[in-house]
């Protein structure tokens, strides 16, 4: 064990003494627990536990919780639940993000507020696993994510199913008609067969992917299936690694270096993971005051093969990766492409534990050498139609039209988007570029998973599976198809992006990095936005919504709000700094 650098705790501020203060927050957190309890030689540790019965995802959380607090107990502190904001992504509208940045902004909060001396992070579905870090970060005392785990594989017609990636699939099939509007509901039955997150490599895995690897989970720990005992294990281990780190001292600054970003990045790349996770971790990084960009993300996750066959760009499942050998064989593979000195919650460096992880099924994790797909990290695009950006995911794209020139069907709103996708007389080929504007931070508000719009159904009659598609919004990680995000500026904040027309040439080069309208400066500049887009513009008036709106940064700025970037320490009561 490291030499011990802590001699007073955290808590102590709030339990040492004889005074009138310490009497009463001793006296009211004496409800059966050891007489010792309170001592100063007692690490207090919070479970920031997520669980809700809205958040299905996480319910099983409160069982996760339990051992946890376990190993706190055998390690000699005193756990602690503290439930937090949770965010369901299948149930909160108009989208969960809208509430990220708050959820973050209130466990910020109430950790700074209370007697807490380290934490243990409880997350699982897309949106709490950044939040809690982005908490975690500002206040910065130690801290340990305990990814909550992807269900098991549900099946349909003995079809293994895929949560999203086949919702998505059976819900276009059922509008080309190829199956039944009754098998489409039939199939619901099967979708969720077990506790846990998406199976899919969508943004709940991806989000516990980059917290093992930004080493903010015991190492091993991400992948873990919901329903296995080796994940009560693990939280068992956890909860009695928290009390060490925080007799060493070491905090989430100390862990989430701009070389564990880049680490994140690369190893998001291997496994094909989400879009979102660009969002997120420059979230993350602003809290830290890392300087971290969207060309970081170009450039790090640059030549990284995708080695992981798991949908929505493969074929398995996340209970398939760990069976095959997990996050840790997987990562083996691209070990001498990881910057080796950023270290994990135990304070060894990432790299040091990928040193004999063998793979035992490379149909599932694939080789290097033969890899799903060559060099398909997230690309960032720029050009006059995304001067600061935008991404795709090349893996989960048709490699056909990664290079692509067609017309664009401009849509004002997700509400047009919805009305006229399907009009028989929709004037669109499978050459055409659909264009959604008014998604992005600002613009809907909550900048919403929307951009893998329904493809007109005429087309999907015709066979067409995929087409072109450009927006400022979100798409979920489990999606697919050549969709092209987080145009920024978003057309709510003046982007190019607000000013394109039906008929407009849009040129989409992602070996090149470049998407442009053919449209000249000076007749972009002339052009002003459509009377119905800037209707469909959020406006709200009062509330979250309203806060929201006013200070949320763009989405090459990770969406955050402008008045939350940076940390501000554990301190209470006093100036930031």
């Amino acid at each position: 064990m490291e030499e011990v650098i802590v001699d007073r705790l955290r808590s102590a501020d709030w339990y040492a003494g004889s005074d009138r203060n310490a009497y009463i927050h001793r006296a009211w957190m004496r409800r059966g627990v050891p007489d010792d309890a309170l001592d100063s030689s007692r690490p207090q540790i919070a479970i920031a536990n997520t669980a809700s019965d809205l958040t299905p995802c996480n319910v099983h959380l409160n069982e996760v919780a339990d051992s946890v607090k376990q190993g706190v107990w055998a390690a000699g502190g005193v756990p602690l639940n503290l439930p937090v904001v949770s965010l369901g992504e299948t149930q909160v509208k108009p989208t969960a993000m809208l509430w990220r940045n708050m959820a973050a902004m209130a466990m910020e909060e109430m950790f700074r507020a209370n007697p807490i001396d380290g934490l243990v992070l409880l997350g699982g579905c897309d949106k709490t696993i950044p939040a809690l870090l982005m908490a975690a970060a500002s206040v910065d005392i130690p801290a340990i994510v305990v990814p909550g785990g992807p269900m098991l594989t549900g099946h349909f017609r003995g079809q293994a199913l895929g949560c999203g990636t086949d919702v998505w699939r059976l819900s276009e099939e059922a509008r080309a008609g190829t199956i039944s509007t009754r098998q489409f509901i039939q199939s619901e039955q099967s979708m969720i067969r077990s506790k846990g997150h998406c199976n899919t490599m969508g943004t709940a895995s991806t989000m516990a992917v980059a917290a093992e690897a930004l080493g903010m989970t015991i190492p091993g720990f991400a992948g873990i299936p919901a329903a296995d005992a080796r994940l009560l294990s693990m939280s068992h281990d956890t909860g009695r690694l928290v009390v060490e780190l925080i007799a060493q001292g070491r905090r989430p600054s100390d862990i989430m270096t701009k070389e564990s970003f880049l680490n994140a990045i690369i190893a998001i790349a291997a496994v094909g993971g989400s879009t979102n996770a660009v969002v997120h971790l420059l979230a993350i990084a602003g809290r830290l005051g890392v300087d971290l960009t969207l060309e970081d993300f170009d450039a790090a996750g640059a030549g990284v093969p995708v080695m992981a066959n798991l949908q929505p760009s493969g074929d398995f499942l996340m209970d398939d990766l760990y069976r095959a050998g997990g996050v840790l064989a997987l990562l083996s593979q691209v070990r001498d492409l990881l910057y080796p000195e950023p270290i994990t919650v135990t304070g060894t460096p990432l790299v040091e534990y990928l040193v004999d992880q063998p793979i035992y099924d490379d149909t599932v994790i694939l080789p290097r050498d033969t890899p799903l797909m060559d060099d398909a990290g997230i690309a960032v695009l720029r050009g006059n139609l995304a001067p600061r950006g935008a991404i795709v995911k090349p893996a989960a794209a048709t490699a056909e039209l990664l290079q692509h020139t067609g017309p664009a069907v401009v849509f004002d709103s997700i509400e047009d988007m919805r009305e006229r996708i399907d009009d028989p007389d929709l004037e669109v080929t499978a050459d055409s570029v659909l264009v959604l504007r008014g998604c992005g931070p600002r613009g809907y508000p909550g900048f919403p998973e929307v951009g893998n719009m329904p493809l007109p159904r005429k087309l999907l009659e015709q066979g067409v599976r995929d087409m072109v598609r450009i927006s400022d919004a979100r798409m979920s990680g489990t999606a697919y198809g050549t969709v092209i995000l987080h145009v920024s500026p978003e057309a709510a904040a003046g982007g190019p992006l607000a000013f394109v027309r039906t008929g407009d040439v849009i040129t989409v080069d992602v070996a090149n990095r470049s998407l442009t309208m053919d449209v000249t400066d000076e007749e972009l500049h002339a052009r002003t936005q459509t009377p119905a887009s800037e209707a469909a513009y959020a406006a709200p008036v009062r509330g979250w919504a309203k806060l929201y709106v006013d200070h949320v940064m763009q989405a090459d700025q990770g969406a955050d709000l402008d008045f939350l970037v940076g940390s501000s320490g554990d301190g209470v009561g006093r100036e930031s700094h």
